[in-house]
């Protein structure tokens, strides 16, 4: 059987460091893993994307619609603009954020409202208010490690595993707090 993650945000989330460490984690417990990398306008504060597929024997990086079994979103509207990935018993974790795009800057569009809330109407959606906790630790730039804890629950890897990851792969001068905030989250 193969895992299919989709991992989604706006660029300097921590989306392609996440991708990394579930991927790293897969490969500890030894599966066959591919990562694929979109990043669209990162640096402009635009969508992330990004998959990591892993299981016995994976062929192709990139999770096709309706195939994801976990959605990461580190920001509800990319949730909502990647949910129609999700396959139907697929769960989308989310982070309760809201993080405007240059169309809602500017005026040309607006913020949809009660995304969460309409998204649990068609899928199964967790919801986790990451850069809260993240705040209440010092620094809101461990938000993914604090929302990758909360979803390590439905990744089929296990904790101690990922956080094991996490202890190897975040920069060094960050490894207290990014642990930190992943029992947090997984605590949550």
């Amino acid at each position: 059987m193969i895992k299919n993650v989709m991992i989604v945000g706006v660029g300097g989330q921590g989306t392609l460091l996440t991708s990394r460490i579930i991927g790293k984690s897969a490969l500890t417990l030894g599966y066959d893993v591919k990562i694929s990398e979109v990043h669209g306008m990162a640096q402009r504060g635009g969508s992330v994307v990004t998959f990591v597929r892993y299981g016995e024997k994976v062929f192709e990086p990139v999770v096709e619609e309706g195939q994801a079994d976990v959605i990461i979103a580190f920001e509800r509207l990319e949730a909502l603009r990647y949910a129609h990935f999700l396959k139907k018993d697929g769960v989308i974790v989310v982070n309760d954020c809201r993080i405007d795009p240059m169309t809602v800057v500017t005026g040309a569009m607006e913020y949809p409202s009660d995304i969460i809330e309409n998204l649990k109407k068609t899928y199964t959606v967790y919801s986790i208010d990451g850069q809260k906790i993240a705040k209440e630790l010092g620094n809101s730039k461990v938000l993914n490690s604090v929302v990758l804890g909360y979803a390590t629950k439905y990744l089929g890897i296990d904790k101690e595993t990922v956080l094991k990851t996490v202890e190897t792969t975040v920069p060094p001068k960050t490894v207290e707090l990014n642990v930190k905030a992943f029992i947090k989250g997984y605590e949550n």
